[in-house]
């Protein structure tokens, strides 16, 4: 992932586009970081979840900033959220993650809330980048009652 996004680095820094070379800068030192904290290179499983922290907080940036009328560093964070969606997996729909819920509810023969910590592991695990953890645990609890 890591070696992915430094050729996209790459490209954009041989066309000169500014934005998505501090876009792509500020995704690839996230990445370093957690590398330099781990001693030890990254799984795709943990790049990912790196990018999906990253898009998370940016989503919550935008919220802010168009909150306080800052919509100048509002585009400035929809941009690099842009970039961050291009490497992570394609948002599943509430379709999809229902059956993903369901079928892991009857695997482990869950059938009441107490088992929703259970439930919410193993579907996160498997959904890993693929879909929002609030939408995830709305379906698990709806699933669930």
């Amino acid at each position: 992932m890591l070696s992915l996004l430094q050729q996209e680095l790459i490209k954009a820094m041989k066309v000169k586009d500014k934005p998505t070379i501090i876009g792509l800068r500020n995704i690839i030192g996230k990445l370093k970081l957690k590398k330099i904290e781990k001693g030890d290179d990254l799984s795709n499983d943990e790049c990912l979840q790196i990018l999906n922290s990253s898009a998370k907080q940016l989503k919550e940036s935008i919220i802010q900033y168009e909150k306080g009328n800052r919509n100048d560093l509002a585009k400035i964070e929809d941009f690099e959220l842009s970039l961050i969606e291009k490497f992570l997996p394609k948002q599943l729909t509430k379709k999809e993650i229902q059956v993903v819920v369901q079928k892991n509810i009857k695997a482990i023969n869950a059938n009441s809330m107490q088992d929703m910590g259970r439930v919410m592991g193993i579907v996160m695990k498997e959904l890993l980048g693929a879909a929002d953890g609030k939408i995830v645990k709305k379906i698990v609890q709806e699933e669930l009652n």
